[in-house]
């Protein structure tokens, strides 16, 4: 058995208890009853994929049908990793401790852009061949992955067999029937993989063929083999009735978000033009309260956690949020469980809101302004004032707050120097108000920080036609915020190295040629490379050079309406022509309303075929 050669290697590595399985609530199956077993990778470390509420969703869909069986995968340290190559330990999954590559399905979540290596770093791990190509027509393993990072798969494509495109509840159920009838056939990889690009959400990379220009850009993306133009992404529309795990694997060792998780909504109302996931999640549908708090209650008791989080794109958008907040104080109050609000927005945080969160434990509070002037939060649609933002902040005070967290951007299109100083002239108005107020919190002095990430354009959003600003202008910026900041008792500010973020530009928007840049980081050594201590920048900038690519061509060059992007084959319900509406408004300034106020067209409904909102409803309210 593979235990008995894992065991010994425990006891020289940190955090054993991340490599052993076994927890209260991991699914046990006899394998002589299981038809189709699916390991899902987490391409990061135990700790991180613990708490992805995407795994714990999934996990529980598969495992609910008996003759399927889903384990769970990590990526090992680089301690444990060692130790299982000088020992001839493949990859395994936690609950059979049995080597994936033995699997039916090999399957990735992947929403983040710096895990690609640790995608290659697992698969050589498991003995399974890097690139698609080379599997041969044998049917297992598939090597397949969903999330947020799939609506621009291009970089990934000669590494996969097949992609989920969006939400994939029903979706991979319905690719595992498939793959379980076929299997009993005795059919091919390439079989099957021209059947399952039949069902609507998969996008298999080897049935397409894409050329490109002279000057780089992609000339045209060909589908072959019966494979669809437009790959449509998957959505669940009754999402009260989805399913939901009732209980989690509770782990044996600390993890990063160490609580139950409940999803309150999927989507986003609010437009804003830089941000990927309210744009690839629409359309915005939500859970009533009662459903909420009973999937809530039944958490808490099945898993023994005494912290509760609400999980959405914008949790205070839900339309009865006051009733959901009164029903889960019913209980969590009662059973003294800490209830966690995250994802508020300024310009809908009341007094009522803010004296609910009062009977929670709360160390603090966090708005995110994104930008420090009104013009360029017009320009990003972020459609919050200063007026909104001091009138929350000083509900927040009023309500015992003494510390507020401010999140903002800087690299946006337009900005300018003044935008950056603006954000310290904003924090320094919110302190002002602290002061201004005639109670303040007695024993407290009010402590604002401002954390200001690099901006990314993304696919699927107003600025993919953007460039990125380069190094150079980046680190011009953070040197304007620190002259800036200086001298500010009451404002901390914090920033990091552009790289990881021009990194990130790069395989958000790049096309396959980037596959070869990948595999070539990786044999340099690039791994973890959304962990500081090990991003190697110098080595991807090596790998491109071998490669003969530039990142700027990625990152830092600004795009036609007219190009063919890597990621139009996708269908993610948002039409370019929207795309390109609110590039021209940005431009100009100008703002978009929410959905709740007024349709944009931005291409759902005409997917959906019903409107998203009431809106004679929505008005009266």
């Amino acid at each position: 058995m593979l235990f008995e050669k894992i065991e010994p290697l425990l006891l020289n590595v940190q955090k054993p208890a991340r490599y052993i399985g076994g927890e209260a609530g991991s699914v046990m199956k006899d394998k002589k009853d299981v038809k189709c077993r699916f390991a899902f990778v987490f391409p990061d470390r135990y700790d991180v994929g613990m708490s992805n509420l995407g795994m714990k969703i999934l996990y529980t869909c598969i495992n609910n049908r008996p003759e399927y069986w889903c384990e769970r995968v990590f990526a090992p340290d680089s301690d444990f990793e060692q130790a299982m190559r000088e020992n001839d330990v493949p990859l395994y999954a936690l609950e059979s401790l049995e080597p994936v590559r033995d699997f039916d399905f090999i399957g990735f979540t992947i929403g983040y852009e710096l895990c690609y290596t640790n995608i290659l770093n697992l698969l050589d791990l498991a003995g399974v061949p890097l690139l698609q190509k080379d599997r041969g027509e044998t049917l297992a393993p598939i090597v397949c992955a969903g999330g947020s990072c799939c609506c621009n798969a291009e970089p990934l494509a000669d590494f996969f067999d097949l992609f989920f495109i969006g939400e994939g509840e029903e979706l991979d159920l319905e690719v595992m029937d498939l793959y379980t009838k076929m299997k009993e056939q005795g059919a091919t990889r390439s079989e099957f993989l021209r059947a399952a690009a039949q069902i609507e959400g998969v996008y298999v990379p080897s049935l397409y063929d894409v050329t490109y220009n002279e000057d780089g850009t992609v000339s045209a993306i060909t589908p072959k083999d019966g494979a669809p133009a437009k790959v449509r992404k998957r959505i669940i529309s009754d999402f009260n009735n989805v399913t939901v795990p009732e209980e989690f694997v509770v782990p044996f060792a600390e993890i990063v978000h160490d609580r139950a998780v409940t999803e309150v909504l999927r989507g986003c109302i609010r437009g804003c033009r830089f941000c990927q996931a309210g744009f690839l999640y629409r359309p915005f549908r939500e859970k009533s309260p009662e459903v909420i708090c009973e999937q809530s209650r039944k958490l808490i008791a099945n898993t023994g956690y005494e912290e509760l989080s609400l999980c959405s794109l914008s949790t205070s958008d839900h339309s009865q949020i006051e009733e959901m907040m009164d029903g889960l104080l019913t209980f969590t109050e009662d059973a003294h469980i800490n209830l966690s609000l995250p994802s508020l927005r300024v310009d809908n945080f009341s007094t009522a809101l803010m004296n609910r969160i009062r009977r929670v434990r709360s160390s603090g509070l966090t708005f995110a302004p994104e930008a420090g002037t009104q013009r360029l939060r017009d320009v990003i649609n972020k459609n919050v004032t200063e007026e909104e933002l001091l009138r929350t902040c000083k509900i927040a005070f009023q309500g015992g707050q003494a510390a507020v967290k401010l999140y903002f951007m800087m690299g946006l299109p337009t900005e300018t120097d003044d935008d950056i100083r603006g954000i310290v002239e904003l924090a320094q108005r919110v302190v002002d108000s602290f002061f201004e107020m005639d109670e303040r919190p007695k024993g407290k002095s009010v402590q604002i920080t401002c954390s200001v990430a690099t901006f990314v354009p993304k696919p699927f959003t107003p600025f993919e036609f953007h460039p990125q600003d380069t190094r150079e202008m980046i680190e011009h910026k953070q040197k304007v915020l620190e002259e800036a900041v200086s001298g500010h008792k009451r404002i901390r500010a914090n920033w990091h190295s552009p790289d990881t973020s021009i990194l990130e530009a790069v395989l958000a928007r790049g096309d396959r040629r980037l596959g070869k840049v990948i595999l070539e980081a990786w044999k340099r050594g690039c791994i973890f490379d959304a962990w500081s201590e090990h991003f190697r920048f110098d080595l991807w900038e090596e790998a491109f050079a071998a490669c003969g690519l530039d990142m700027a061509f990625y990152a830092s060059r600004p795009r036609s309406y007219e190009e063919i992007f890597p990621w139009d084959h996708m269908d993610f319900y948002v039409d370019k022509e929207f795309l390109i509406r609110e590039n021209e408004k940005a431009k100009q300034a100008g703002c978009t309303p929410h959905c709740r106020m007024q349709c944009a067209n931005c291409g759902v409904t005409k997917v959906t075929k019903k409107p998203c909102f009431d809106y004679k409803k929505e008005a009266e309210a």
